[in-house]
């Protein structure tokens, strides 16, 4: 894997490496062939002219957090001076955002770089990271810095953030802005091989991203390491992070046997239990619970859930004149929110409510759960993306396989969302096996303990 950014960071500060090549360094990456699809919009003349405006500070200036380091931004982030267009083709006409979002303006304001826009699901309705209108950036292993399997059988890189992923998997960002609303940020850390974390929702400002669900939308981002997570939720949250020293035996963790283990992959399943072994080994006091709760969320969820409803209060008005230019599988989702009745919202949102306080009670006195992030590992491109040439049938058994994968990749992941909480997905596999993550996550407002929790496990899992 190529440098963290605090490593990189403190070379710079050292005088042994400066932003201007950290920058030159990742451009060249943007624009190999494993990475230039990761871009929809580069901004790569910007980034050196920052980056040297950088190397040129004060020494004071020169301090700051991300020391001219690159950073990408996902299509769903409103950046002055550009079209946010939230990987679709019905906003490419819009004007252009007078101004930067809050979390593009943080980092900029911490020392960063501004890459270029990454590639997204259409509107962030999907946890695959195919669109349609442009092409699909191949996986990469961003542990081991080569391509997810073989080269000529392309994996998906896990989305909605798919192009964020990959920018920092490959080397060509330090850090990829993306959102989380039912695993966006985890999903494709996983394939990837990567760390994501998904803060509490409410630490960070949505304001200027094109909304999914008001409700269960996550400002946050991709990173090479937790450190590194770190330092960028302090960025995005405008907050400090406690640290603290306590080993891992100093916390209680859980693993939940309802839904998270179902019918996994042979690849997650030994990766899983291989890294609970060793966290056990390493001191970890780890319970198997049966969070029973989980296997409400379908009930809960039955008449279209929040995404649904809530996306087509944003995107009625543009169907009903321009249906016809959206991804047909996003605009199917889409379209289930015009059958919720007002009611039946209501019903939901208090059910959400309940079902929080349950999950509460029945996490009480663990510090964190444990769970494979996804239950499979990533499937090839061509096995999932819309493909030419087919007549009906074949269309509709493409399209049946792909919501079948889709929902399996959000299963582990929505639940985190939908308790509102907070969770870190960190690669847990070895050379030899495709990308796995682990998932270590709780209720709200416990990020702190997530990403100290995260710190410890990443020491361990590092040797495997």
């Amino acid at each position: 894997m190529p440098s963290d950014l605090l490593a990189t960071r403190q070379r710079i500060l050292a005088g042994e490496w400066t932003a201007s090549r950290a920058v030159d360094d990742a451009i060249t990456r943007a624009q190999s062939p494993a990475g230039r699809d990761a871009f929809v919009f580069p901004r790569f003349d910007e980034a050196r002219a920052e980056a040297a405006s950088f190397d040129r500070a004060t020494a004071r200036a020169a301090r700051r957090p991300l020391a001219g380091l690159p950073f990408s931004v996902k299509d769903l982030f409103d950046v002055q001076g550009q079209v946010t267009a939230a990987g679709s083709t019905v906003l490419a006409d819009h004007p252009a955002a007078t101004a930067d979002c809050p979390a593009v303006a943080r980092l900029r304001a911490a020392g960063g770089s501004l890459i270029g826009r990454t590639h997204m699901v259409e509107f962030a309705f999907s946890g695959m990271g195919t669109n349609p209108h442009v092409a699909t950036p191949a996986a990469w292993d961003g542990r081991h810095d080569r391509p997810v399997g073989s080269p000529d059988t392309p994996r998906v890189p896990g989305g909605s953030s798919s192009g964020a992923a990959v920018s920092v998997a490959t080397g060509a960002a330090f850090i990829g802005l993306g959102s989380d609303t039912g695993g966006s940020i985890r999903i494709p850390a996983a394939l990837n091989g990567i760390v994501g974390f998904k803060s509490t929702a409410w630490r960070v400002p949505t304001t200027g991203a094109i909304p999914l669900s008001t409700t269960l939308d996550t400002v946050c981002a991709l990173t090479r390491s937790v450190r590194d997570a770190i330092v960028t939720h302090e960025i995005l949250a405008a907050r400090t992070v406690v640290r603290s020293p306590a080993p891992l035996s100093a916390y209680r963790l859980a693993v939940a046997r309802t839904t998270f283990l179902d019918g996994l992959d042979p690849t997650v399943t030994r990766a899983f239990e291989r890294s609970l072994t060793a966290l056990r080994t390493a001191g970890a006091r780890i319970d198997e619970i049966p969070l029973g709760e989980v296997a409400e969320l379908a009930g809960i969820q039955s008449t279209g859930g929040f995404s649904a409803a809530e996306s087509y209060a944003w995107h009625r008005n543009l169907l009903a004149s321009r249906a016809n230019e959206y991804d047909p599988r996003v605009a199917a989702r889409i379209q289930r929110g015009a059958t919720m009745m007002a009611h039946e919202y209501l019903d939901l949102v208090a059910a959400r409510r309940r079902w929080i306080e349950c999950m509460a009670q029945s996490l009480r006195g663990y510090d964190a759960v444990l769970s494979p992030t996804v239950p499979l590992v990533g499937p090839t491109v061509a096995s999932v993306a819309p493909a030419t040439g087919m007549n009906a049938d074949q269309d509709a058994a493409h399209d049946t396989e792909f919501f079948r994968v889709n929902a399996l990749l959000l299963r582990n992941t929505s639940v985190v969302n939908m308790v509102d909480g907070c969770a870190l997905s960190l690669p847990c596999h070895t050379p030899d096996e495709l990308p796995v993550g682990l998932m270590v996550w709780h209720g709200a407002g416990r990020d702190d303990t997530v990403l100290n929790l995260g710190l410890r496990i990443e020491e361990i899992l590092q040797i495997q």
